[in-house]
Parts: C-alpha cells; structure tokens; sequence
C-alpha cells in the first residue's frame, strides 16, 4: 500500500520536487527563526549586562 501511496503516475516530476521545495522552505524558516532568536536573546542579554554594570543597584 506505501509504495502505491507514493506511486504519484505521469505527475511524479512535478510533485516530488514541489515537495522537496516545501520541505526546504519550512526547514529554511525554521533555521532562520532559530537563529534570529538566538540573536535577540544575545542583543538582550548585552543590553542588561550594560545597564547592570552602569546601574548596580537594579
């Protein structure tokens, strides 16, 4: 049953390499997502070591 499943006829040329592009799309806005986080939470944390280290008491 798989194999039938994934058998796409005379459109397989044009299914398959439009799944492969959804799947590096998610993936590349997954990535970009990580990474983009992971620079705000760098910017956020260089921020609050500045205003700690002019301002102690907070």
């Amino acid at each position: 049953m798989t194999g039938a499943a994934l058998d796409m006829g005379r459109y397989a040329a044009s299914v398959w390499p439009a799944y492969a592009a959804s799947a590096a799309g998610f993936a590349w806005m997954i990535i970009d997502t990580l990474v983009r986080a992971r620079r705000a939470r760098r910017a956020v944390e260089t921020l609050e070591s500045d205003r700690r280290a002019r301002d102690p008491k907070t």
